[in-house]
């Protein structure tokens, strides 16, 4: 082996760090809290001669390394699992199974929701905090936040009578005890929302409260309890710290020791200088509604955060994603052109002809002088450039189309995050939650097919009815009665 390693070259801070032979080939995937410490572990000379034969046969075999600093020694442990899921390191044995990390998910359905721990996130209208690495300190934490606020730990989705009659919560007085009638749909909430908040980071007045109790606890020589809270203080941290997500981004596509993805893209597009910012645009919506678009934007081929951007589509009515993709590109380019700021190398849009066509209306009209463009088409990873009659095809492990890749699936994850924010939030914000008798899930399958309060209360309860099955004539009607006697309280949209 005769890599050269500087120290000082490498970060002093938790990250992955990624081995590959001579061939490019990932070999080794690992975690460390100190990128610069662990490296060097390797790189001494005596290591290579007196490691284990698998150690040393490693060493031998790295032909060049990369780093990947994270946030956090969680963020690190869940950036190299995915890691390893993905390229199979031959090294590599103990992350290379299927398990998932577990979720926490709140269903806002349930009129007493439970914090309940998930391996798969799904797209269900449910509550996701995670993926979380440490198991056992999230069951200790979830168990804790469930006694301290008095949420039910039942596996039935609505407690009663029966759930009560196998039930030791109410004698330990660890619970609110809805099965009983003992709170309110609305009180619950309030205990629900302040265990959401920890989860969301704000432990600092939790955890204040705890130390005090500690060191109380500690000065009364009451050591186990002082123990014990000192580890409930440790895992609130670790849970409440929050992780960022690295979606379905691709290492090939982030390599920080040299630019071959960005090179290879340009030769591969035939562009006269290498396309070192892109951005890239997508769309979410639900047959036209609550439409929203993203940009993001990659420097050099990695993600330059700071200088993403999010839409709501206004001008746009209907499920019209061709039409969506103008307005959101035309208003990005507008504006740059207006405040004559820098403008980037290629712009992705994600789709097809009808896309791109869209796209370049768009940057036409918003006076952009010419620049590269291309739709990149999901189902056969298709690139569509202007004036080409023929859609260009490359490789599967093509480097360049590996960019392209992970620029579009983070615009597609960061979009449909800001829909999912905007959906939760107008479910919450609704006016049909205050209607008697109508629940999450009702309220939910009304927006959903109505579209709006302001659209319930213009309907005949004939019409809500047929559009909500099980809903019933008698309670339509009450809806509409209702919302025509709150109407200052209605929200459209």
């Amino acid at each position: 082996m005769s890599v050269p390693f500087a120290a000082q070259d490498v970060p002093n801070r938790p990250g992955v760090y990624i081995f590959r032979n001579a061939a490019g080939e990932v070999i080794y995937v690992g975690k460390a809290t100190s990128l610069r410490k662990r490296l060097a572990s390797y790189f001494q000379p005596s290591r290579a001669r007196q490691a284990d034969p698998k150690l040393r046969a490693l060493i031998h075999s790295i032909g060049q390394y990369e780093t990947m600093v994270t946030a956090t020694e969680a963020e690190a442990l869940l950036l190299e699992s995915r890691l390893i899921k993905q390229y199979h390191p031959r090294y590599n044995v103990e992350l290379r199974d299927d398990k998932r990390f577990l979720h926490i998910c709140v269903d806002p359905a349930e009129s007493f929701p439970r914090l309940q721990l998930v391996r798969l996130r799904k797209e269900d209208g449910r509550i996701y905090f995670g993926p979380f690495p440490r198991a056992g300190v999230l069951r200790q934490t979830v168990a804790f936040l469930c006694r301290r606020f008095g949420l039910r730990s039942c596996a039935v989705r609505e407690p009663g009578p029966d759930a009560l009659k196998h039930c030791l919560d109410p004698i330990i007085r660890d619970c609110l005890c809805p099965c009983r009638g003992s709170v309110t749909p609305e009180e619950y909430g309030k205990h629900l929302e302040q265990a959401l908040d920890v989860l969301r980071g704000d432990s600092r007045q939790l955890v204040g409260e705890l130390r005090q109790v500690m060191e109380q606890a500690a000065a009364d020589q009451q050591f186990e309890r002082a123990a014990e809270l000192r580890d409930v203080i440790g895992n609130l941290r670790a849970v409440s710290q929050p992780n960022r997500a690295f979606g379905r981004t691709t290492l090939d596509a982030v390599r920080r020791p040299d630019r071959d993805a960005v090179q290879m893209l340009a030769r591969a597009l035939g562009l006269a200088r290498e396309p070192k910012v892109i951005e890239c645009f997508d769309i979410s919506n639900i047959s036209g509604r609550l439409a929203v678009a993203s940009m993001v934007c990659f420097r050099e081929g990695r993600p330059s955060s700071a200088d993403y951007r999010r839409f709501r589509i206004r001008a746009t009515r209907g499920p019209d994603d061709a039409a969506m993709m103008h307005e959101a590109v035309h208003r990005r380019y507008t504006r740059l052109v207006r405040e004559q700021r820098p403008l980037p190398d290629l712009v992705v849009v994600d789709g097809g002809r009808g896309q791109l066509a869209a796209a370049l209306e768009a940057l036409a009209e918003a006076g952009v002088p010419s620049t590269t463009v291309l739709g990149l088409a999901k189902r056969q990873e298709e690139i569509f450039l202007a004036g080409g009659a023929e859609p260009l095809t490359l490789p599967r492990h093509h480097p360049g189309l590996k960019l392209l890749q992970a620029v579009r699936d983070e615009a597609h994850r960061f979009a449909n995050a800001y829909h999912r924010s905007l959906r939760r939030r107008r479910i919450a914000n609704s006016v049909l939650y205050e209607i008697p008798g109508i629940g999450a899930k009702r309220c939910a399958e009304l927006l959903r097919t109505l579209g709006s309060a302001q659209n319930v209360r213009d309907a005949s309860p004939e019409t809500i009815a047929a559009a909500v099955p099980g809903l019933g004539l008698k309670l339509a009607g009450r809806i509409v009665a209702y919302l025509n006697a709150h109407r200052d309280g209605t929200q459209p949209g």
